[in-house]
C-alpha cells in the first residue's frame, strides 16, 4: 500500500511545487511529512500503513504567501479512510486561493 498526492494551482494551470504535506492517523499523531516537488507531486507520501482513517493537511497558507497571494484558507486536510491495505491511494488537491477540490485519484 502507497500514498501519493499531487497538489494543482487552478489559478495558474500548473503544479503547486514547495506545499508542506503532513499525514495524520486517526489520533492525529504525524505518520510523515514532505514537500511537493516542481511538478507539485510527492510520490510517496506513506508505504505500509494497516487500515483506518488518515489526514493529509496541506500547508496552503504558507504556498499563498509565497506568491503573495491573498487566501482564504490557511490549511486544506483531507480526511479518508484505507480500506484496503493492499491498494495505491492516490489524493489530488486542486487549490485555488478561496475555493479548493479533491477526489480520489488513481
Amino acid at each position: 500500500m502507497t500514498i501519493s498526492t499531487h497538489v494543482l494551482d487552478a489559478v495558474t494551470g500548473t503544479p503547486a511545487a514547495g506545499v508542506a504535506v503532513t499525514l495524520l492517523d486517526a489520533g492525529y499523531a504525524v505518520r510523515s511529512e514532505g514537500l511537493t516537488d516542481d511538478d507539485g507531486r510527492i510520490s510517496r507520501v506513506a508505504e505500509a500503513l494497516p487500515t483506518g482513517v488518515y489526514r493529509l493537511r496541506f500547508d496552503t497558507g504558507a504556498y499563498f504567501a509565497r506568491l503573495g497571494t491573498p487566501a482564504f484558507y490557511p490549511e486544506v486536510t483531507v480526511t479518508f479512510e484505507i480500506v484496503d491495505a493492499t491498494a495505491h491511494h492516490h489524493v489530488p488537491l486542486l487549490l485555488s486561493p478561496y475555493a479548493y477540490s479533491t477526489y480520489r485519484g488513481s
